[in-house]
C-alpha cells in the first residue's frame, strides 16, 4: 500500500483555492456513497485535510468531502 497523498504543494495550493467559509459548487463527484449531491450543488467549505480532501457543509445536507484528483468543485 503506497502513499496516495497528494505533493505538499498541491494541499497548500487547494487550501488557498479553498479556504474555510469559502462557497463552492459541486461540478462532478465520482462517490458510489454519494445519495444526495449532484452537480449544482453548493456549499461551504469546513476543511481542506492533508489528503487534499476538501470538506464541505453542502446546502443539501450532506457532509462529503471532495476528494482530490477525483471529484471536481469551482469556486463561487
Amino acid at each position: 500500500m503506497g502513499n496516495h497523498f497528494p505533493p505538499r504543494e498541491a494541499v497548500e495550493r487547494l487550501r488557498r483555492e479553498y479556504p474555510i467559509g469559502a462557497r463552492v459548487e459541486l461540478v462532478s463527484m465520482d462517490d458510489p456513497y454519494n445519495r444526495k449531491l449532484k452537480p449544482g450543488d453548493q456549499g461551504t467549505v469546513i476543511l481542506v485535510d492533508d489528503a487534499g480532501t476538501v470538506f464541505v457543509t453542502w446546502d443539501c445536507g450532506s457532509g462529503l468531502g471532495v476528494v482530490y484528483g477525483v471529484d471536481r468543485i469551482k469556486k463561487l
